[in-house]
């Protein structure tokens, strides 16, 4: 797998990991009492709270792992060289080739569309004649 495909599945392995983190905080988060004319919350009843203690510990730690590696995946990009006038240049050269290109297909494509309506014509042509030629019973 190249580098940019390898930097796009850690950015989504961390967009999971964060979805999955702040949904975790959420769900497992105390009530609060919004306002002192509000009833006191229900207590969330645990079974387990030391391990709702330890799970956005856990949770976190794959989340900065994760960004540690996208990280490290960024250093392992090759550094350009030449500096910028050297890509500006590179870019204008593609664009110009990128521009014949087009000027080509775009070419083709008239040609092709002029092949196509003389074959509907012809194909018009031979079924007109096929019609001419059937002799009423």
């Amino acid at each position: 797998m190249d580098i940019i495909s390898q930097l796009q599945e850690q950015v989504n392995t961390i967009a999971a990991l964060a979805f999955n983190t702040f949904g975790t905080l959420q769900r497992d988060a105390p009530p609060v009492r919004l306002s002192p004319n509000y009833p006191e919350p229900p207590a969330n009843p645990t079974e387990d709270a030391e391990n709702v203690a330890e799970q956005p510990k856990l949770m976190s730690t794959s989340l900065v792992k994760a960004a540690k590696q996208f990280d490290a995946l960024v250093a392992a990009l090759p550094l350009s060289e030449g500096g910028e006038e050297a890509q500006l240049k590179r870019i204008a050269e593609l664009q110009a080739e990128n521009d014949a290109v087009g000027q080509e297909l775009q070419k083709q494509l008239e040609a092709a569309e002029e092949e196509l309506k003389q074959v509907q014509e012809l194909f018009g042509q031979v079924a007109d004649n096929c019609l001419n030629l059937k002799k009423p019973d």
